[in-house]
């Protein structure tokens, strides 16, 4: 198989997923015609890191089943290739696997060379995307993301709150805007194609340059794996900065979010049974993740140190937080996390920030 070829930071190449050397070559001869280089993944298992963050993927037909039985996530702009004799029942695999197309070669040639040509575009310039998770409940993951939100806003990115953890109890509440008027996830459910960014924007509840998209006091709804990978294609076409929260439990939704993020950061209390806890955290999320490492908050009653919990649970150490005793105090009064810019999670946001988009806070939100 050819060397992966290389691409620019935070720029995803297409992905193309077969183990047939002859498809293969053809697809990567049309792909150097269109000026693009693309990721090559030889089965599902390899392609999963890749398969959300990809603009556009082409599953071989030889790898029709297989991704088929690994139940990847549904996404857009997915395109079953093969030849005559290898795809007769073409658009039947298509459906059970939500392509959009099947290219049939070699007649499918010239269409598939536009295809590969409109993924040279560049991209939106800049965009970046930040996962979070709790390792266990409790651990302060919803606070970080929220304020890591806040910080992004202030040094004047336009930035996306995303709630993808439906037991999570709506990050408008981490933020104090449950009173502001704007769609939440409920009425997002059914988007399964292209979500206009601008009208998503302005249907979100908003302030400055931060807008949220959280769940409702209502009842307990799924989000499909489609509406949120067509919500953050949005996202990206239209922020400057994402910063998700997910569930401890990842489901589909959350998996296609975390496949999408340039980091990701699990969120643990310097606690023995919270490290034992977030151990399975990261057993299932590390798969979906290129870039995953661990926050550890304090206290540490029984003096366990940061160091010793990102050992054990085989991350890199991204930052620690101290207590902060007055930051439940001005949650519970309806007072963003970090908003101030002061205190250790401003600092840790402001920190996390800048070393993605070079970006330093300013205002206040």
């Amino acid at each position: 198989m050819p060397p992966r070829t290389s691409v620019p930071p935070h720029r995803h190449p297409p992905l193309v997923v077969t183990s047939d050397g002859d498809l293969l070559d053809d697809l990567l001869r049309l792909a150097a015609a269109s000026g693009v280089e693309v990721e090559v993944a030889a089965d599902p298992a390899a392609a999963r890191t890749r398969w959300q963050p990809a603009p556009l993927v082409f599953i071989g037909s030889d790898q029709a089943q297989p991704c088929l039985r690994a139940r990847l996530p549904r996404r857009s702009r997915l395109v079953l290739v093969g030849r005559s004799g290898d795809i007769e029942s073409g658009w039947q695999v298509a459906e059970l696997l939500g392509a959009e197309h099947v290219a049939v070669l070699p007649a499918a040639e010239p269409w598939l060379v536009d295809r590969f040509a409109e993924c040279g575009v560049e991209a939106p310039a800049g965009v970046r995307m930040i996962a979070v998770v709790g390792g266990r409940g409790g651990a302060g993951a919803s606070i970080l993301a929220g304020g890591l939100a806040v910080t992004a806003a202030r040094a004047r990115l336009r930035t996306l709150l995303l709630d993808a953890d439906p037991l999570g109890g709506g990050l408008d509440l981490v933020l104090g805007w449950e009173q502001l008027e704007g769609l939440r996830w409920p009425a997002l459910t059914g988007a399964d194609g292209r979500v206009d960014a601008p009208a998503l924007v302005r249907a979100l509840p908003s302030r400055g340059d931060l807008v949220v998209l959280s769940w409702d006091r209502g009842d307990l709804t799924a989000v499909p794996a489609e509406a949120m990978a067509a919500t953050l294609d949005a996202a990206r076409r239209g922020r400057d900065f994402v910063v998700a929260d997910l569930p401890r439990q990842l489901d589909d939704a959350a998996v296609t979010a975390l496949q999408a993020a340039d980091r990701a950061f699990v969120v643990v209390p310097a606690e023995l049974r919270a490290t034992a806890a977030a151990a399975r955290v990261v057993t299932a999320a590390a798969p979906h993740c290129h870039d995953l490492s661990v926050i550890v908050r304090g206290p540490a009653p029984g003096r366990l140190r940061a160091s010793e919990v990102a050992r054990a649970l085989g991350l890199p150490l991204a930052g620690t937080l101290r207590p902060e005793p007055g930051l439940c105090r001005g949650l519970e009064r309806g007072e963003a996390p970090a908003a101030g810019g002061r205190g250790p999670l401003a600092e840790l946001c402001q920190r996390i920030v800048t070393e993605l988009t070079g970006q330093s806070a300013a205002g206040a939100v």
